[in-house]
């Protein structure tokens, strides 16, 4: 099974690798939501590995890229299967599962709260992080007004949909929902709210990054942890 992501590979593991901002923003919000014993521990659409890497023991990864597998394999097992595809999994077979900018980039979230819900145990634990709804809605943008502070131009934000954005030398189409849809759908699905996080650019991700000063207070992440009801 083939997929773009193959052709991208090489672009998304040296993005992973050299961009500060995985290490500065995104990985500790992560590590902020996993439980303090994840158990058997399932990093849904891996990539080449480093979320395993930060679970560590009991977690085995799956995506759609081959070409990315390979590389996770150095960190554990790995599966093929395009998400939100795990009807692989038996019921209830997970403690925990996690993903990092994954669930913007699959268009069919209502089958990842569906199925997520399905093979972690009762009690278990999903935790996301995703680029925040605010930063995805088609149209979105900063403003800079007369008298220079940055604003946020909200774009579609009530309307789900979806942009296509540079990768490489591709482009990776994104989908939008609000939270709302989110939240609700994940309630509906039998995942119980935890902890929500909602962050901007860290002081160290905007010094390497000068076009970002100003955007301090403007919402780039989400991160949530949900129990599975019993």
């Amino acid at each position: 099974m083939k997929s773009d992501w193959d052709g991208r590979a090489e672009w998304w593991a040296a993005e992973v690798a050299e961009d500060p901002a995985y290490a500065a923003d995104v990985h500790p919000i992560l590590v902020e939501l996993l439980p303090g014993e994840p158990g058997v521990t399932m990093d849904l659409g891996c990539g080449e590995g480093q979320g395993m890497r930060l679970v560590g023991r009991g977690t085995f990864g799956c995506d759609l890229s081959i070409s990315l597998l390979r590389r996770a394999a150095g960190s554990g097992s790995v599966v093929q299967t395009r998400l939100p595809d795990l009807g692989w999994l038996r019921d209830g077979s997970l403690d925990t599962a996690s993903s990092v900018y994954l669930l913007d980039l699959i268009e069919d979230y209502v089958g990842f709260f569906r199925e997520t819900a399905r093979v972690v145990r009762g009690g278990g634990v999903l935790v996301i992080v995703i680029n925040h709804p605010a930063y995805t809605a088609p149209g979105s943008a900063p403003l800079t007004d007369p008298d220079g502070e940055i604003l946020w131009r909200w774009g579609s934000y009530f309307d789900r949909g979806s942009s296509l954005e540079p990768a490489g030398a591709g482009e990776v189409e994104f989908f939008h929902r609000p939270m709302a849809d989110l939240l609700t759908t994940a309630a509906a699905s039998g995942w119980v709210l935890d902890v929500l996080i909602e962050r901007g650019l860290s002081a160290e991700t905007i010094a390497r990054f000068p076009e970002y000063v100003g955007q301090e207070h403007i919402p780039r992440l989400l991160g949530v942890r949900w129990t599975r009801s019993r």
